[in-house]
C-alpha cells in the first residue's frame, strides 16, 4: 500500500476511540504489571505514559498513586478523552518519535502497546530514546505483541492496520540494548472484548536503567 494511503495512528485509534479502552478493561496482566511497577516508584515520581491512550488504567492508576503522570498519544481524540476522563494527569498530543525528551528527566516511563505501527527501526530507537529520559535505577515498563512479523496488514477491530513487531527473544535484546535491564516479565494470552478480537499474546517487561 502506498504510505500516502495507509492509515495512520493516529487516524486509527481517532476511529476506535472509547472502544479501545472497553475492549482491553479486562487485562489482568496489564493491571498487574501497573501494580508491580508502583511497589518499586517512590512517591512523587515523574511518569510518561508513551501512547496512553483514553488515560485508564495506566494514567489514572499512577496519578491516583500520587505520582506526576504526562500522558502522550499521537490521537488527538484519545487525548481528549484522557483529558476529561484522568484530571489528575496532563496529556499532550504528540507523535512521540519527534518529541524533545531531556535525558534523565523522568522517573519511569511506560510504553503500553504503543510500538506496533512503527517500523523495527524506529521502535529501536525510540527505546534508546526513551531509556536515555530515565534517570539512571528509572524504570521502564514496555508492553507488546510478541510475534515476528513486519509490516503485516491486519484488520484491529474493525479498523485496517499495519503491525511490526518482534519475537519475545528479539524484543527483549531490542530493550537490553537500549542500556535496559529486565527485572521482571509475565507473558500471557489475552482475547479483547470486541466482536472481531482474536487472542492475542502479550508480553510485559520491567527494566531498570543501567
Amino acid at each position: 500500500m502506498d504510505d500516502q494511503l495507509r492509515p495512520t495512528a493516529a487516524t486509527v485509534f481517532d476511529a476506535l476511540g472509547a472502544d479501545y479502552e472497553r475492549a482491553f478493561a479486562a487485562s489482568a496482566a496489564h493491571r498487574d504489571s501497573l501494580q508491580h511497577l508502583l511497589t518499586r516508584l517512590d512517591p512523587h515520581s515523574r511518569i510518561l505514559d508513551v501512547g496512553s491512550g483514553t488515560g485508564r488504567p495506566t494514567a489514572q492508576t499512577l496519578a491516583d498513586a500520587g505520582h506526576d503522570v504526562l500522558g502522550v498519544d499521537v490521537s488527538p481524540v484519545m487525548v481528549d478523552l484522557a483529558a476529561r476522563q484522568v484530571p489528575g494527569a496532563a496529556f499532550q498530543c504528540a507523535d512521540i518519535r519527534e518529541l524533545a525528551l531531556e535525558d534523565e528527566s523522568f522517573d519511569a516511563v511506560c510504553v503500553y502497546f504503543s510500538l506496533l505501527q512503527m517500523s523495527r527501526a524506529e521502535q529501536s530507537r525510540l527505546l534508546h530514546r526513551l531509556g536515555r529520559s530515565l534517570r539512571h535505577g528509572g524504570h521502564l515498563v514496555v508492553a507488546t505483541v510478541p510475534l515476528d512479523v513486519e509490516d503485516v496488514g491486519a484488520v484491529f477491530m474493525g479498523q485496517k492496520v499495519h503491525v511490526t513487531s518482534f519475537g519475545a527473544d528479539e524484543f527483549t535484546s531490542v530493550v537490553t540494548e537500549a542500556g535496559l535491564a529486565v527485572q521482571w516479565e509475565q507473558s500471557s494470552v489475552f482475547t479483547p472484548s470486541h466482536p472481531e478480537a482474536v487472542p492475542e499474546p502479550h508480553l510485559f517487561l520491567h527494566c531498570v536503567r543501567l
